[in-house]
């Protein structure tokens, strides 16, 4: 008898461009069948909106929001989601000594960091407000309570890699076995090509895009970049800054950029701006010191600089 082959279609890479949470996102998955594919980033597009809708301090029936509007007043019992994720940023931000902290100080007008959404406060601004320690969790109740009246909290700093790594684990419960999320340049990768290469990245002086210093293996890791544009205004709780330190008012030691790899995107989010705050020699110290996270640096002099677990 004759025995007939079949041939198994061969696995490309679908990929899928959209703008969420005011970033354009790309979302790409190995494998055969595009009505499988399209279903599959359909469904991180729809956790992704999830994510940003969570994240909303301005949507009525939003946590975060409540937590906001009592300030001052009483602690708000918060989901488990919101908590882990609140406790995680305090974290972040005990460890960075404040350069990163998801409090910032209400204003008479508040614009959604996530959303673009502006509302209205009677609250003063007030320097006292911006302190991540002013934020009180009790992990029996699991409830939030920000001291200061004029205190707020939102996650501008860290959705976006948050947002990623649930997606990613939306698709790989589906069984995306392999992707890619590129969250507005910030890049959490996992599984091989589909030619069972790793996924890498080539890492590129942000003044010489075409010049790429290193080819880094990017697969099951995140990355993102922090640059300085050098511009004179600086932006609170985003990935561009000036020479100045938005949170704490001291000059960024000559930095022109600052890469994180992380096993999370949220963390590698979370830390390549307050690396560049905080300068090279700290920044560097600071990652040396913990597990699964690595950094590389580029100064205004275009010299490089990367932590022990670095490989470029």
């Amino acid at each position: 008898m004759l025995a007939i082959k079949t041939l198994t279609p061969k696995s490309i890479i679908f990929r899928h461009e959209v703008r969420l949470m005011g970033t354009p996102f790309e979302i790409s998955v190995v494998g055969a069948d595009p009505n499988w594919a399209e279903s599959r980033i359909n469904e991180a597009i729809a956790e992704i909106n999830r994510v940003e809708k969570l994240l909303s301090a301005f949507n009525d029936d939003s946590v975060v929001n409540d937590i906001n509007r009592n300030a001052g007043l009483k602690p708000v019992k918060t989901n488990a989601e919101i908590f882990r994720l609140i406790s995680r940023s305090l974290e972040i931000s005990g460890l960075t000594h404040g350069a990163f902290d998801i409090t910032y100080a209400a204003a008479e007008k508040e614009t959604d960091d996530l959303t673009g959404t502006t509302g209205k406060t009677g609250v003063k601004k007030t320097p006292a407000a911006i302190n991540y320690k002013s934020v009180v969790l009790d992990a029996a109740t699991q409830t939030v309570f920000l001291k200061e009246k004029g205190t707020r909290i939102g996650f501008g700093a860290n959705s976006k890699g948050y947002a990623a790594d649930k997606a990613k684990y939306i698709l790989q419960m589906n069984g995306v076995s392999s992707g890619v999320i590129n969250a507005g340049g910030d890049l959490l990768a996992w599984g091989a090509q589909p030619d069972n290469e790793p996924w890498t990245i080539a890492t590129a002086d942000p003044s010489q895009k075409a010049e790429p210093f290193a080819n880094m293996i990017i697969s099951n890791m995140a990355m993102a970049t922090s640059v300085n544009t050098g511009k004179h205004a600086a932006i609170i709780n985003k990935k561009n800054l000036n020479t100045v330190s938005a949170k704490k008012g001291f000059q960024i030691s000559g930095i022109k950029s600052v890469s994180v790899i992380s096993t999370s995107a949220e963390m590698a989010d979370a830390m390549a701006t307050p690396v560049m705050c905080m300068g090279i020699n700290a920044g560097l110290y600071l990652i040396n010191q913990l597990n699964q996270i690595a950094c590389v640096i580029i100064d205004d002099h275009d010299r490089i600089y990367n932590s022990k677990d670095a490989i470029i």
